[in-house]
């Protein structure tokens, strides 16, 4: 496994390389038609997860000095609200963008160190026991990813499709 600069990050590297697993598993063989239901209406569809999910890279692109933005920010920065008005991506277009952005994050988190993670970043949370700081954007990012990767797998088996496979593709290093 490759060594951040920061030892803050060492959990933080495998989970995040984790995540790029679990997305394009959890994303395998479902069709653009399916990608767009929502339950009852009530739910997120999985373009709208899959989107908020690849926004949520380039937020720590942004946070880490990078000048990436995502194309389709508009869409799902700081989760904004589906509107099925909106013409969304396909997951063909989301899974090119993830690519992207991906391993330039990936590359960018081993390289940061302790004094750039501890640099303070307001979100506006006001939560007395969060310091808002890049480490812990970081780190709710992470959480972030998480949830929406458990929220399409169980869309992925109302859809009726299998459940996710939690195999790891050796080739993809990031």
């Amino acid at each position: 496994m490759d060594k951040p600069k920061s030892t803050k990050l060492e959990v933080i590297i495998p989970a995040y390389r984790m995540h790029t697993q679990t997305f394009l598993s959890v994303l395998s063989g479902i069709s653009e038609v399916d990608a767009k239901k929502r339950i009852d209406g009530r739910t997120n569809h999985i373009i709208w997860m899959a989107g908020n999910f690849v926004n949520v890279r380039y937020g720590i692109a942004n946070i880490l000095g990078l000048e990436e933005t995502d194309p389709y920010n508009d869409l799902f920065y700081m989760g904004k609200t589906l509107d099925e008005q909106f013409q969304y991506p396909t997951l063909a277009d989301l899974i090119a963008s993830f690519h992207k952005i991906s391993p330039k994050v990936y590359r960018s988190l081993l390289a940061v160190n302790d004094e750039q993670l501890s640099e303070l970043f307001p979100i506006g949370m006001n939560i007395p026991f969060v310091t808002e700081d890049k480490l812990n954007f970081i780190g709710m990012c992470i959480g972030r990813q998480d949830y929406l990767g458990g929220q399409m797998a169980l869309m992925r088996r109302i859809l009726n499709y299998s459940s996710m496979s939690y195999g790891v593709d050796d080739k993809i290093t990031y």
